[in-house]
Order: structure tokens, then C-alpha cells, then sequence
């Protein structure tokens, strides 16, 4: 009989194509972006009228929040201790969030703005430390973008990013409780978290639970992947029927909760699909999160230059900002990572998160 493809006999292995997805997940929120950034805000977006209202770019962040939840809680659970946690997760999120929004206020200031000097300089400082913070967002600078068609968003994208240290704090205080290491109560305490996604639509709260709602969503069924890969094959089969049933709820309140489940189990179906071809993508490098915060503003640039066929966007845009996630990965986030074993005090068993 032959033995069946767990996600767990997979889970410790380097050789995998996530690295390849993300970059790809990357990718279509930028072609998703180039429609309303090209033609105005309310532009349909790939999608959209496909999938009830979720267009490329929010299924594509669907994929990094199902991946995230998956490797997070592999981070907690193999690591050394809630200290490595943390500055492991500082590590890879702030040197390039930093970068990109001292290199955003430079070159507005040099080079874009149509404000006084003063005026524009004057901001910029609110603009890093709101937008560092990722709790109260600032997405404009004084003159820039002032005619393009989306408006003066300079980077939009970065509204993400503040779910998803959301979902890192929730893992944390999970580990921290050792609710991670209890099978059992991690089982309720996870159960209760995804019912609470569930009915969250339902509840009069404000926009930003609503949202997180959406995110914790993908993020939570990573987690319970990782919690429970000894007993989750890894089935082409399996996704294909998954993707039935979501195609099967279409225009019903269960659609997207289904779809949700459906697209993070075939993630990590084509995540740990073993291909040496696709797998060979991995010496190149982790390009999706320079992908991911330098396409917007990259994007509304190319449109402040009149540009407004979203193709021609994308044809512009891309190149420019597969450079920028390139340098940023060899030269900022490859170096922060490496910083790690300064801060860990035994480097000798570090074996935590990457």
C-alpha cells in the first residue's frame, strides 16, 4: 500500500516552493492594484465579479496569511524562546519597512512633491513614525500624487501589515500561555478563534475587527495545519474536492469560509510539491515582501506620469519593482536576518524561526 503524503513528514524540509508562491502572490496583488490605480478607485479588479467581490489582490494576501500562520506557529514551537520570537519577527518586518519609507520621504521630498519645502518636511517625520508604528496609518505626503487617478495614497499596501503583527501577537501570548504545546485546549482555543472569524460579519463592530475578521480567518487554519500536520494528507485529490465545494457554495453565506479553506489547503499542497525545478527558485532568494511594499508606490508613480492603461502599468511597474525587492532582500532584509545569532544567547541551538 503506499504510504500516504502527510503535511507533517513534509513540514521540516527546506526544500519547498513557498518562497516561489509568495513572490507569485506578490506579484498578482500588484496586477491587482494596476486597475484602480490606473483608472480610479471603484475600477473592478481581476476577480472580482468572479469570486463575490474578492478580487486578485485580496486572494493573494489570503495566501500570505494561510502561509504566515503556518510557519509563525512553527517559528514559537521550534524555537529557543519568546525573546528569539520576537526578534526574529521585528527582524523581518521593520529593517525594509524603514528602508522603504525613508527612501518613499526622500525621493518625494527631492524629486515628487509639488508642496514648499517646509510644508513637506514638516510632515515627513509623522508620516515614518505613524506608518512604523502600523497603527494609525498615513498614507499621504504633502504634494505627491495629488492628480493621479487612485488619489494620494503613497502606499497602500502597508495597511496589512498591522493584521498581521495582530496575528504574530496572537501566537505569541498562545505560546506564551503554552496553550501551543496542549493539544486539546490549543484545539478549543484555536475552534473558538475561527467560529469568532466566522460570525464576525454578522456583529456590529467596526471595521477594523471586520477586517482582521477577514485575515485571522486564513491565518488561524495555517496555524491549525501546522498544529495538526500528523494527520493532514497532502492530497491533490483532496484540493480538487475542496475546490469543488467552495465552487459548489458560490453566492452563499458559507462561500467564503469554504474558498478560504479550499485555496490554503491547495497552498500547501503546491507548497510541499516536490519538483526540483520549482524548488531551485530558492537560491535566488525571498523577494515577496520588497515585492509586496514597493509596488504601490511604484505603481503610483509610473500613474502620476500620466499613465492609465493598467497593463502599461504593470509592464512599467513590475520590472521596478522586482529591482527594488532585490536589492532590499540581499541588502537589508538578508543582513537584518543575519543579525539573529547576535541576540540569541545560545546561537549554538538556535533553530527558530527563519
Amino acid at each position: 500500500m503506499k504510504e500516504r503524503r502527510l503535511l507533517g513528514n513534509y513540514a521540516t524540509l527546506r526544500d519547498n516552493n513557498f518562497n516561489l508562491l509568495r513572490i507569485l502572490a506578490a506579484i498578482c496583488v500588484l496586477i491587482s492594484h494596476a486597475y484602480p490605480l490606473s483608472l480610479g478607485a471603484g475600477a473592478e479588479e481581476p476577480l472580482e465579479r468572479f469570486l463575490g467581490g474578492m478580487s486578485l489582490g485580496s486572494v493573494s494576501v489570503l495566501v500570505f496569511f494561510s502561509i504566515s500562520g503556518f510557519f509563525i506557529t512553527k517559528s514559537f514551537v521550534s524555537g529557543v524562546s519568546w525573546q528569539q520570537f520576537l526578534i526574529a519577527r521585528a527582524l523581518r518586518l521593520f529593517p525594509a519597512l524603514v528602508v522603504v519609507l525613508v527612501v518613499t520621504i526622500v525621493l518625494g521630498g527631492l524629486l515628487l512633491t509639488t508642496a514648499d519645502p517646509v510644508t513637506f518636511w514638516g510632515s515627513a517625520p509623522s508620516y515614518f513614525l505613524r506608518n512604523l508604528t502600523l497603527v494609525k496609518l498615513d498614507y499621504s505626503l504633502p504634494g505627491i500624487f495629488e492628480g493621479n487617478p487612485y488619489g494620494t495614497a503613497i502606499n497602500g499596501s502597508l495597511w496589512t501589515l498591522f493584521y498581521e503583527v495582530v496575528c504574530y501577537t496572537g501566537i505569541f501570548i498562545a505560546g506564551v500561555l503554552g496553550i501551543l504545546n496542549r493539544p486539546r485546549l490549543s484545539a478549543l482555543c484555536l475552534g473558538l478563534a475561527i467560529m469568532l472569524c466566522l460570525l464576525m460579519p454578522y456583529l456590529p463592530v467596526n471595521l477594523r475587527l471586520q477586517l482582521l475578521s477577514q485575515l485571522a480567518l486564513p491565518f488561524a487554519i495555517g496555524m491549525g495545519f501546522f498544529l495538526w500536520r500528523n494527520l493532514i494528507p497532502l492530497s491533490p485529490f483532496l484540493a480538487a474536492m475542496l475546490g469543488f465545494l467552495a465552487w459548489s457554495a458560490y453566492g452563499t453565506e458559507i462561500f467564503r469560509p469554504v474558498f478560504v479553506l479550499a485555496l490554503s489547503y491547495t497552498v500547501f499542497v503546491l507548497g510541499y510539491w516536490p519538483n526540483a525545478f520549482l524548488q531551485s527558485y530558492n537560491r535566488l532568494g525571498d523577494y515577496s515582501y520588497g515585492t509586496y511594499i514597493y509596488a504601490f508606490p511604484a505603481q503610483q508613480l509610473v500613474a502620476s506620469l500620466g499613465v492609465t492603461d493598467p497593463l502599461v502599468n504593470i509592464a512599467i511597474a513590475l520590472p521596478v519593482t522586482l529591482i527594488c525587492a532585490i536589492l532590499s532582500w540581499h541588502f537589508i532584509e538578508r543582513a537584518a536576518l543575519n543579525l539573529k545569532p547576535k541576540f540569541f544567547l545560545d546561537p549554538v541551538r538556535t533553530h527558530g524561526p527563519s
